[in-house]
């Protein structure tokens, strides 16, 4: 999902309370983690998750709790809103528990505190992620936490209106204005393709960077006025310039718009699949299909999100919680949670299960997710990322062009720097 959050005054002063308290200490080099115990574990577990994901959780590790005679898994569910203050707060309190979800873009954040653990290299393989999922729990070297759950973003589109078009769906950024063109003068699609630029859009935008061959980080420093950035930045903006994506949907007016037919097509995560399903009632799976992202002059390169899952220093019980962890990440635990759920499996071998293998649009996003990126788990990530889409939604509308956009972007991104 999308883990970009609004974050309270009190969750910032809590951080601010903990790094006064921990001085100095908090910029010294993480210590390693030391082995964890692979044998027999007991006692219990303390675990805050979030969203569905927290919901579920609890009776879903009573396999867990099966495997392990003599463990007590207690799960505490909690929304995506007051999440983050949540656990900022418990940090700041030295009252953590022994595992917690976190959103895929504050590990950064999180383990400046000192609080985190990283991740023992007994008990979890890196190579079975899919490399842009670890890139969310990787911290200049050191990985806190792994990841739990995957999301990407691939192109929704209106396969009813394709074909009424005569057009097939596109495969660069050539043939993706081209198709949405067809689709508004043939397929019905009047108001052409759903190019969001205001919650989230910089999950749309900055994908378009890495396809034009863009970093967004560089030797440790935001890069966004790069010309590879300024390439994506003239493909955001020119669907909106050249009329083939409103810059009037009103708030809430999508995915409606889409069911209707007014727009035929979007970028999204997995997630939307149900909902249109689910909205657009009986049959209308039948209308629509995804396929990969478009590539631009480099790669199709996409967005990878989804949730991380840590492990605190002050855990009461750390070897039991690890291995919590570690059973969350095996191949046949990642497929049976996606039943449970409909999280994607961070681990690339979970894929292979008849869970996940019995869903075409579900390939998809296996396709996708392999070369897909994060953006770097720093603390002041989600601060530039609400100071981007201010920029994108004067993109949108015509008030900036992409070269001043780039400049606005890359002075609030050095002024506001990594955090590290």
């Amino acid at each position: 999902m999308n883990t970009t959050t609004r974050r309270s005054a009190a969750g910032l002063l809590a951080l601010a309370i903990l790094a006064a308290g921990c001085g100095r200490e908090a910029s010294k080099a993480p210590e390693q983690a030391k082995d964890v115990a692979t044998g027999k574990v007991a006692g219990e577990v303390t675990v805050w998750a979030i969203g569905e994901e927290g919901k579920a959780l609890g009776a879903f590790a009573k396999d867990f709790e099966s495997a392990n005679p003599g463990v007590k898994v207690n799960v505490t569910p909690m929304g995506w809103d007051v999440a983050h203050d949540k656990i900022t707060s418990a940090i700041a309190g030295s009252a953590t528990p022994d595992v917690s979800m976190i959103g895929s873009t504050w590990a950064g954040e999180l383990s400046k505190t000192g609080a985190l653990e990283p991740t023992p290299g007994n008990l979890i393989d890196k190579a079975a992620f899919f490399p842009g999922a670890w890139q969310t729990v990787d911290v200049n070297g050191t990985a806190y936490g792994v990841p739990w759950y995957v999301e990407t973003r691939v192109f929704y589109y209106r396969k009813d209106q394709a074909e009424k078009a005569g057009v097939e769906p596109p495969k660069t950024w050539a043939e993706w204005k081209t198709f949405v063109k067809a689709l508004q003068d043939r397929g019905g699609a009047k108001k052409g393709f759903n190019q969001g630029y205001t919650e989230g859009s910089w999950q749309e935008m900055v994908p378009l960077i890495w396809q034009a061959g863009g970093e967004i980080v560089k030797d440790g420093t935001y890069t966004f006025d790069t010309p590879e950035a300024i390439t994506g930045l003239k493909q955001y903006a020119s669907l909106f310039q050249e009329k083939l994506a409103p810059n009037d949907t009103p708030k809430g007016g999508f995915p409606q718009n889409f069911i209707k037919g007014e727009v035929g097509g979007f970028i999204s995560g997995p997630w939307m699949a149900g909902v249109l399903n689910n909205d657009g009632g009986a049959g209308f799976k039948d209308k629509f299909d995804v396929v990969p992202y478009p590539k631009g002059p480099v790669s199709g390169t996409s967005f990878v999100g989804g949730s991380d899952l840590v492990v605190f220093k002050k855990a009461q019980n750390r070897d039991a919680a690890w291995k919590f962890v570690q059973w969350l990440s095996e191949p046949k635990v990642q497929a049976k949670w996606y039943t449970t759920v409909k999280a994607l499996p961070a681990v690339q071998s979970a894929w292979q299960e008849p869970e996940l293998t019995a869903d075409p649009q579900l390939k998809v996003f296996g396709e996708q997710l392999k070369d897909a990126k994060t953006p770097p788990p720093y603390p002041t990530w989600e601060q530039l990322a609400k100071v981007m889409e201010g920029e994108l939604e004067k993109l949108a509308l015509g008030k900036s062009t992409p070269e001043q956009a780039a400049k606005a972007i890359q002075a609030q991104a050095d002024a506001i720097g990594t955090g590290l």
